[in-house]
């Protein structure tokens, strides 16, 4: 019987906001006992798979989410920024699971409809064939920060009829409620496909800061700061024990729905999926908390429960969100279809590790500047189009020519704080990872562009 698949999928979420990925606690209370920030996560993969070095294939919500639900890169789908709806025509995992019998069912933030002013659905229902094949139950708003807050806002069903969000109750847990509403009152023997997609702990854009449940700040007020963070101006210190108070929020969550699961008697025949779509570097590398290659914004924690996934096990091969969509449909029995890019995680789950397996991810980079990046279990390497207009000098997906912009040695400086892009002592590795790169671009479906050594500073 093919399993049911649930994907748990949380928004701007770094990896080591997890405890299971860190080496230490995130946090203390005042008699500095360590603060578990997710345990229920960390009971899952305890059960399951954790993949220990998993990565976006592109630091932007909207275009993350079309590689998510297509396996394609995103100037593949077009949807290489935000405000670039899913072409009608593309296909996603909710069409090839519909076609193979199962319930495809969406709930939360989408992302994928609104094309700016021609087709505006941000703060509107969106309507059926925007859906991207999620035709048995749908409960979303296009893009989330648009019709809620952390404490009040909407969601429209299937009938484009708006939901309000119960008063007083944190969004999280509003989505989580609808979940478990949708999963005991299914009447359907097909096996589902459930998407919950969250938007925490994605800053809330209107009021400027992270916003985790009343009591966040003062809960993680004694943080340990992430290492890539140290020493670095920003925002972080205010906005991160929201941050962890978001991730705490949605690790209680998961549990919920795992609880369901169990209640309900299909936990064992049920795959979970924990992934985000990037994370967040609040504004170290660039004006905003993505958009750039360091580890910041694009590790992502991925940990996977369920049948083909179990015993435990830590999968230190390099894994990407590209890499999701293929593991979904090859979980269900179905052939991986050429057009998808990446592969199934499933023999890595199994302790194979398959022919061939990509030594490298490779990332898109959109919106703040144009880009392309490797990152190898060693080595971060970027290319991009020089710009001093940055945002509005972005307006093409990609470009026939692009300088080195960043090359870090990850084994002696994991924090990517130092950068080698001009050191000659690395003229070496910059050659070899270029023509890598230049590979990797080419089998995106790009042109294989001229990559030109790094501008001096100033």
């Amino acid at each position: 019987m093919n399993p049911n698949i649930l994907v748990f999928f949380t928004d701007q979420q770094r990896w080591d906001t997890c405890d299971c990925y860190r080496g230490g606690p995130a946090a203390w209370d005042g008699e500095r006992r360590p603060i578990p920030v997710t345990p229920n996560l960390n009971r899952m993969a305890a059960e399951g798979v954790r993949f220990e070095l998993a990565f976006t294939c592109q630091p932007v919500c909207g275009p993350a989410r079309a590689c998510l639900q297509t396996g394609r890169y995103a100037t593949e789908t077009g949807c290489f920024r935000n405000d670039i709806a899913l072409p009608l025509n593309e296909r996603t995992i909710a069409h090839d699971l519909s076609e193979a019998g199962y319930q495809t069912a969406y709930i939360g933030k989408w992302h994928l409809a609104s094309s700016g002013k021609e087709a505006d659905y941000r703060g509107k229902p969106v309507p059926p064939e925007r859906r991207g094949g999620y035709r048995d139950f749908w409960l979303a708003s296009d893009v989330l920060e648009f019709t809620s807050h952390s404490y009040d806002g909407r969601m429209f069903d299937g009938d484009m009829n708006p939901r309000e969000f119960p008063p007083g109750r944190y969004r999280a847990d509003v989505l989580t409620d609808w979940a478990i509403e949708y999963l005991q009152n299914r009447r359907d023997s097909r096996p589902f496909l459930l998407f919950l997609s969250f938007i925490e702990p994605h800053h809330q854009n209107d009021h400027g800061h992270y916003e985790g449940p009343v009591g966040s700040k003062e809960k993680f007020r004694n943080f340990a700061v992430p290492g890539d963070l140290e020493g670095m101006s920003s925002d972080w210190p205010q906005e991160y024990p929201d941050y962890l108070g978001c991730v705490h929020a949605l690790d209680a969550n998961l549990g919920r729905i795992r609880q369901a699961l169990a209640d309900l008697g299909i936990a064992d025949s049920t795959l979970v999926i924990f992934t985000s779509d990037h994370g967040s570097h609040f504004r170290t590398r660039n004006a905003e908390y993505k958009r750039a290659c360091h580890d910041g914004c694009t590790r992502i924690p991925l940990v996977i429960r369920g049948p083909g996934f179990s015993g435990g096990r830590v999968v230190r091969e390099l894994a990407s969100l590209i890499d999701v969509p293929p593991t979904i449909l090859d979980s269900a029995g179905l052939p991986i279809p050429s057009r998808m890019r990446g592969r199934s995680l499933a023999p890595l789950a199994s302790g194979a590790a398959p022919t061939g397996w990509p030594e490298e991810i490779f990332m898109q980079i959109s919106e703040d500047h144009i880009g392309r990046a490797l990152r190898t279990k060693r080595w971060k390497y970027e290319v991009w189009v020089p710009s001093d207009k940055r945002w509005s000098g972005c307006a093409e997906a990609a470009s026939p020519s692009y300088r080195e912009y960043h090359l870090y040695d990850l084994d002696r400086d994991p924090f990517e704080k130092h950068d080698l892009v001009r050191d000659p002592a690395c003229d070496g590795v910059r050659a070899e990872l270029r023509e890598r790169l230049k590979k990797r671009i080419r089998e995106a479906g790009e042109i294989e562009p001229q990559i030109l050594p790094a501008l001096e500073p100033g």
